[in-house]
């Protein structure tokens, strides 16, 4: 292991104290809709995207932060974990629905900034619409594909009170990060 690595996994194990936990009583609840824009609307964003920053991840919900309220960020960019991640500025989607998906689903593996340390394979829409508002509550719309439209999915997953670890087919499909990083990658 290089020092940056471990550098990395240091400044990742600080950051998730902040999230909450497979366990946690919040990631359990159906996250409330939003119904106020104002400013503390902002400062939780702010919070999520910090958290998020923080733990090299590449999505977030505002009940990850111990806010129970329909918030989420995706965002996609090549990193160690994702080296083929295609890039996408981080998007705020506030009171998210999925709206369409596709007809092709797939297996994939993820992680998850509030499981550290397991990975588990979940299958997915390869396609998905999602209808969204923005900060300042105007209405859009977003079709969304491969690795960004799973990231929403599981993201959509945390504000409906589930984690990857309820969408495995079996305990066969959770395994280790460390053996994840040997095998699997």
């Amino acid at each position: 292991m290089t020092t940056r690595h471990r550098h990395t996994i240091n400044r990742i194990g600080a950051a998730l104290n902040n999230i909450a936990q497979l366990g946690e009583p919040v990631l359990a609840e159906v996250a409330t809709y939003v119904r106020d824009f104002g400013p503390e609307l902002q400062q939780l964003v702010e919070r999520m995207q910090t958290a998020m920053e923080d733990a090299n991840g590449v999505g977030i919900a505002a009940p990850q932060i111990f806010e129970s309220q329909r918030v989420m960020i995706i965002a996609s960019r090549p990193s160690e974990r994702y080296p083929d991640a295609p890039h996408m500025e981080p998007l705020v989607l506030v009171n998210p629905e999925m709206l369409t998906h596709g007809s092709t689903k797939q297996l994939g593996w993820e992680g998850c900034l509030s499981v550290p340390g397991i990975r588990g394979r979940v299958c997915r829409f390869c396609d998905v619409g999602i209808a969204y508002q923005d900060l300042n509550g105007n209405s859009h719309s977003i079709q969304l594909s491969g690795f960004v439209a799973r990231i929403a999915q599981h993201e959509l997953d945390h504000l409906d009170g589930k984690t990857f670890v309820d969408k495995v087919e079996s305990r066969r499909d959770l395994i280790a990060g460390t053996v994840w990083e040997q095998q699997c990658r």
